[in-house]
């Protein structure tokens, strides 16, 4: 099975290279696609000279649309058997790829979600941001009936067939409970494996905002009953 890795890049020319780097080094992606969503830090200078080389491909958004679309660009574009969001950011480790996508080769599940919350290794900061992902899985839970422990988690692996017909509106961070609302309510497989995080804090640059909260609250709740 062909795996296409989708990573949306917004003002990331610190990491971009980095990750690139650490992707190609699991030796596991058919297709890299690094969708550049408006970023204006030099990032695109760095992609320019990319696209095309060792199974890269570079997508650019003329202006910031947001993390949502930028993956919908993506997904769009994948021509993989299956999909894979990365982030940018270098919080998410590569190193995970065959446990995420392990449940899918072997024909155990449609969609695995990297857990950040099953005990594997975490850099220790932000509680308040934790506080928020749990609600907002509790919620999850709660709405959809389901046991999640990691909804808002960036690694999402999903076979592609999962998206087709599926309509994803979201254009910025609500992308995460969007996705996992339809997959829920489609009743396709899923299974979570614990996954690495090293996350960054503002002053790194971590870009989620407390609106981004309240935006996933009213997609959880909007897309329990409607599509």
């Amino acid at each position: 099975m062909k795996l296409s890795v989708i990573i949306p890049v917004y003002n990331e020319v610190e990491s971009i290279q980095t990750i690139i780097q650490r992707v190609q080094a699991t030796q596991l992606a058919h297709e890299i696609i690094l969708v550049d969503d408006g970023s204006k830090d030099g990032t695109r200078d760095i992609l320019g000279t990319l696209d095309g080389k060792n199974g890269l491909r570079v997508i650019l958004h003329e202006k910031n649309k947001g993390k949502g679309a930028a993956v919908r660009t993506g997904m769009n574009a994948a021509q993989g058997d299956i999909l894979l969001i990365q982030d940018a950011d270098l919080e998410y480790d590569p190193r995970d790829y065959p446990e995420l996508i392990k449940p899918i080769e072997e024909g155990l599940a449609d969609v695995v979600y990297g857990s950040r919350f099953l005990g594997r290794a975490h850099r220790v900061t932000m509680f308040w941001h934790m506080v928020a992902n749990k609600s907002l899985t509790l919620m999850t839970n709660i709405l959809y009936d389901t046991i999640l422990t990691d909804m808002e988690t960036g690694y999402k692996v999903f076979r592609k067939e999962v998206i087709a017909g599926m309509v994803i509106r979201a254009n910025s961070f609500n992308f995460e409970p969007e996705f996992t609302a339809k997959i829920l309510k489609r009743k396709y497989r899923i299974y979570e494996v614990p996954i690495t995080f090293n996350p960054r804090d503002y002053t790194q640059g971590k870009k989620i905002k407390l609106h981004d909260a309240f935006e996933a609250v009213w997609a959880l709740i909007k897309y329990r009953f409607v599509d």
